[in-house]
């Protein structure tokens, strides 16, 4: 199979080369949002869904109103929703949550926030719980390179990428409105919020919110230790955590537009850690802050050439410290910092054929409170060049990145520089004419760079590690069907075959030190299905229905000698899937909806005892709209884990039993 791969690799070269210079076959119409155009809200909803359905890459999407039908409660419970996604959840409203797909590492998905992608060169993980699920217009997965090619070098430069969108363009509507919501839960859960927006004329819109989050976190949970068993809480848990964040858009004429950004995070909260026999004790603290400032512009001033600048500061901050060790041995400090610029370049000469190139720079640099502290920096340079052909039934795509490091430290050994030289390509076929029936395939290898902690963390770092290379071809079927007021079903299947090598691993140096080498191997193969049908009876009637199912095997490839050869990555399910189904009626709105994992690993060798027991969760929502004061007061009420299912995603870490949630919201 790897050596279909790399025939694939080499096709995609040479159809990217064919691209570029073939004639033009029969005219069709262009992608408007590919194209840059302003659109109204219509449109772009009807865009969304046929990019779902036709696109060259698999693509899953959840907009706030499905969101809301089908019972979705923070952004975690958003992501169980997606297929493809293994998540890492520490515990609680605090713990922090971060994505895997197909069994690639949180490393290699990449997080886009309003067109513009988040970044962490510390540990190259973003925590989703930073989120607010109330701010979010929608949020979407896309596996490989889509169709969608105008966007920046650095948002094809992952094997995924995770996309969430908050506001919408501006419209006539110049009145201001205000959305006010408090919820209420479990185990001292409070979370006031307040978002205003205003179309200050019908061509800018300005959005602004501010959330607060404290949550004691002290739920039960069983402990067991041989034959005894005891009912523990955990300790050492406070969240107290607020982000605000204002935006705007500004369509400044039919051929410009300005979009703007900033954004504060910051958490003051308790680390209760793993839990140990014998003992709940810990004075671990973690304090972390991020400010980020963005602004994209776009123009298109003739029919056929579009651009687009983006530009973003980024800051953030974390400070850790541990009260049982006297002298602040284990404490620590870290700050980052990164400036992001953009460009990206659109020609569309004739209806069926679409051209992009992108230039991205991006300044990273480190520095802590430790005594080893070596002051690294990277500059990155990425670049890709892409074309598109398509008609009425069939769609391709090719793509080349090319991707620059430049690595140095301020006062120690520097980490090597990398480049290569990345393709991809992906078609789509639509097979009946009268029928939204889709067949697709996708090729992508791309690389990752190694993280900061990965390279120049004391006693545990590496500066001669090389990136992490993969590949990544998928097979897929969509099939969508309208029919009615509203009303429709879609069907969805992939498989794939993943590839990972030069895989960062750390192995022990010696009893006291660790360090990192490009020693692991990953090969994976799943395959992926979902289902979503929506039937509306009538206008006050409605039934919709979503699940989706995951099958993988993520294996260690390492070294054919090993007695660990062929298992389980860590923490990779081999099966997982989710369900939900909602009931709109004219007296409350109802939502039943669950999610199941089966067994894990806490890591790749499956020591005894390290086995993660696999779970399934349900949950129910109930909620009502109710017309007051010229405005809109929506009550919500959610049981979750009904079943008071204890479980773990993360290995010594108990998630919360059952729990209660009431929301109250009003709008206007």
């Amino acid at each position: 199979m790897f050596n279909l791969l790399v025939r694939i690799k080499s096709l995609s070269v040479a159809a990217f080369g064919a691209l570029l210079s073939c004639t033009p076959a029969a005219a069709q119409g262009t992608d408007s949002i590919s194209d840059g155009r302003v659109l109204d809200d219509v449109t772009v909803t009807d865009k969304a869904r046929q990019r779902q359905v036709a696109g060259t890459a698999p693509l899953r999407m959840l907009d706030s109103e499905a969101m809301l039908r089908l019972g979705v409660t923070d952004i975690a419970d958003a992501l169980h929703r997606l297929p493809g996604i293994t998540l890492r959840d520490y515990g609680g409203a605090g713990g922090m949550k971060t994505v895997s797909v197909r069994g690639f590492g949180s490393q290699h998905t990449g997080v886009s926030y309003d067109g513009i992608a988040l970044s962490d060169c510390q540990t190259g993980e973003i925590d989703m719980s930073r989120y607010s699920l109330e701010n979010v217009s929608d949020i979407s997965l896309l596996i490989g390179d889509n169709d969608d090619i105008f966007i920046p070098a650095r948002n094809a430069a992952y094997a995924a990428m995770l996309t969430i969108n908050t506001m919408a363009p501006p419209t006539a509507d110049n009145k201001p409105h205000l959305t006010t919501q408090v919820k209420l839960g479990s185990f001292g859960y409070v979370s006031p919020f307040i978002r205003y927006t205003h179309n200050l004329t019908d061509k800018f819109a300005l959005s602004v919110s501010g959330e607060y989050v404290y949550a004691e976190n002290d739920y039960p949970f069983t402990l067991r230790n041989g034959n005894v068993i005891t009912r523990e809480r955990r300790t050492n848990s406070m969240m107290n955590s607020a982000h605000g964040e204002a935006g705007f858009i500004w369509n400044i004429n039919r051929n410009n537009r300005l979009d703007g950004k900033i954004y504060y995070y910051d958490n003051d909260r308790e680390l209760p850690g793993q839990v140990r026999y014998y003992t709940d004790i810990s004075m671990e603290t973690l304090h972390d802050r991020n400010f980020f400032a963005q602004l994209q512009y776009r123009a298109w001033n003739s029919r056929n050439l579009s651009f687009k600048l983006n530009a973003k500061y980024n800051w953030a901050s974390s400070d850790y410290k541990n009260g049982l060790y006297q002298g602040g041995i284990n404490d620590a400090k870290y700050w980052q910092r990164e400036a992001y610029a953009s460009a990206c370049l659109l020609y569309t000469p004739w209806r069926n054929w679409a051209f992009d190139y992108s230039a991205d720079y991006i300044f990273n640099n480190l520095s802590s409170s430790l005594a080893t502290n070596t002051r690294p920096y990277r500059h990155t340079v990425l670049q890709s060049a892409t074309a598109r052909y398509r008609d009425r039934r069939f769609t391709v795509m090719a793509r080349l990145l090319y991707s620059l490091y430049f690595n140095a430290a301020k006062d120690g050994a520097s980490a090597r520089d990398a480049r290569k030289l990345s393709p991809s390509v992906s078609l789509s076929y639509r097979l009946l004419s009268d029928e939204d029936l889709y067949i697709r395939l996708s090729y992508k290898n791309i690389f990752r760079a190694p993280t900061f902690n990965e390279s120049y963390y004391f006693h545990y770092g590496s500066t001669d590690l090389k990136p992490e290379t993969t590949d990544q071809l998928n097979l897929g079927l969509t099939w969508e069907h309208t029919y009615g007021r509203k009303s429709y079903f879609r069907l969805s299947a992939d498989g794939y075959i993943n590839k990972v090598k030069d895989k960062i691993v750390a192995v022990p140096y010696n009893m006291f030190v660790w360090t990192n080498v490009n020693v692991g191997k990953v090969k994976g193969h799943g395959i992926e299905t979902s289902a979503t049908w929506n039937h509306r009876f009538t206008d006050r009637y409605a039934i919709l229905f979503s699940a989706n199912y995951g099958w993988q095997r993520s294996e260690n490839r390492t070294n054919p000698e090993s007695p660990y050869y062929g298992y389980q990555i860590a923490y990779t399910p081999e099966h997982q899937g989710s369900a939900a189904i909602s009931f709109e009626n004219p007296w409350v709105n109802l939502s039943v909806h669950g999610y199941a994992v089966s067994k894990r690993h806490a890591n790749n060798n499956h020591y005894e005892g390290t086995d993660i027991d696999g779970y399934a969760e349900f949950g129910l929502t109930a909620y009502r709209d109710i017309r007051l004061w010229g405005g809109t007061l929506e009550v919500r009420a959610d049981v979750k884990n009904i079943l008071d299912k204890q479980y773990e995603i993360v290995a010594k870490y108990p998630m919360p039993g059952r729990s209660y949630q009431i929301s109250i919201n009003y709008k206007f």
